[in-house]
């Protein structure tokens, strides 16, 4: 993958991104959120990588995907920046050529509260989700009607497990498509399971429907 690092441009956000050596229009997006450890500028954006998808598309492997990772700034929350972060996806599809409905999300305990909620502001924009470790609103839970494929560690004592599962079961109640994996011996780290080769086929399998748009 041809791995590329943006500062602070007039898309909001310094970013990361990953794409093919060759590439061509129409390819899915994956948009990334990371957690409120890897929070920063437009320095070391390297750090905005350290967990999740990137340690699976390296710049060894092709994939025909681009790989998006905007770096939220210190002392903000991606849930205080939702309007700011669907203009920065919007740009990204548009900057990239990327097909609007094979766009996904996903994102790591701040991250995946980000998630949950950027996916609740703008539910038109993703072909589905994976939120891993973080909440959202479950009284507001029917506006999630992309597939959800959630995870949380059973002994996560920084973001507790009925976060997640508040959050699938009301996408359920509500007639959604929602799963949940939980890592039984695992605490404020479900990342590190989470993000493997079946999730990124995962991903890359979805496409919004015309009922979703």
């Amino acid at each position: 993958m041809n791995v590329q690092y943006h500062r602070l441009t007039d898309a909001g956000f310094a970013y990361a991104v990953r794409m093919p050596e060759r590439m061509h229009a129409g390819l899915p997006m994956i948009i990334q959120l990371h957690g409120a450890g890897e929070r920063g500028g437009g320095e070391d954006l390297e750090k905005a990588e350290i967990h999740g998808l990137a340690n699976i598309l390296t710049e060894t492997r092709e994939e025909d995907c681009v790989l998006i990772e905007p770096r939220c700034p210190e002392g903000s929350f991606w849930v205080a920046m939702l309007p700011k972060l669907k203009r920065f996806v919007c740009r990204m599809i548009e900057a990239y050529a990327c097909d609007p409905d094979r766009v996904t999300l996903t994102g790591l305990s701040m991250g995946g509260y980000g998630t949950w909620f950027l996916a609740m502001a703008a539910p038109e924009l993703f072909a589905a989700i994976a939120p891993c470790c973080g909440g959202g609103m479950p009284w507001n839970a029917e506006v999630l009607t992309m597939p959800v494929w959630a995870f949380h560690g059973a002994l996560d004592d920084v973001v507790p497990l009925t976060e997640t599962v508040d959050m699938v079961k009301a996408i359920q109640r509500a007639g959604g498509n929602a799963r949940l994996t939980v890592f039984g011996d695992c605490g404020h780290d479900a990342w590190t399971y989470a993000y493997d080769e079946m999730l990124l086929q995962w991903l890359l399998a979805q496409k919004r429907t015309e009922t979703d748009k």
